[in-house]
């Protein structure tokens, strides 16, 4: 068995104080990961609350409320894994590497993430997002100008401009990485 010992140039290089420090200051994110992941157990909750309401209301819901209230779930379902793509790719982008490496649960994108990726990707999970809330509100404009309506036209249009604004918001991205990454 050969124990070899590491080669001075296998040594991470010393920085000196000032790089250090602003190196260092990456480490100030970590709290913000912490928090993220507080985020999502509350969002845990919110699920399971909202699916045992589901459960306990089923016979009682109409179709179109049993829609709506799988629409929230699917909402809530989609907003953590925005929050697992934030906090695990901007952890290992931003803050240092997981050593994943090799490991059978690792996800497939982890391999390939960097700063640009990880924009296009979120950009993607906030199409999703806001597809949803849209779709939402469109099951519920059957409902304009009725006492019981929940919406108004004014609220359904600019639902829908922000939604435009955030497709090409995100074809911007793509269009902005891809044009960077033809350029190396």
């Amino acid at each position: 068995m050969s124990t070899e010992l590491p080669s001075p140039s296998d040594a991470p290089a010393r920085l000196k104080p000032l790089p250090l420090l602003i190196f260092s200051s990456r480490w100030l994110q970590l709290p913000l990961y912490v928090g993220l992941i507080a985020a999502q157990c509350v969002y845990v909750f919110l699920f399971i609350k909202e699916l045992i309401h589901l459960i306990q209301h089923a016979w009682e819901f109409t179709e179109q409320q049993i829609m709506l209230v799988v629409l929230g779930l699917i909402d809530v379902v989609m907003i953590s894994n925005l929050l697992v793509m934030v906090i695990v790719g901007g952890y290992e982008t931003f803050v240092s590497r997981l050593g994943l490496k090799g490991h059978p649960d690792q996800p497939e994108w982890l391999s390939h993430v960097n700063a640009g990726v990880l924009k296009v990707k979120l950009a993607m999970a906030i199409i999703g997002i806001s597809s949803i809330h849209l779709l939402r509100t469109f099951i519920e404009a059957g409902a304009l100008g009725q006492p019981n309506g929940r919406i108004t036209e004014q609220a359904v249009i600019w639902q829908t401009v922000i939604h435009m604004a955030f497709i090409a918001s995100a074809i911007g991205i793509a269009w902005v990485d891809r044009m960077t990454q033809s350029k190396n």
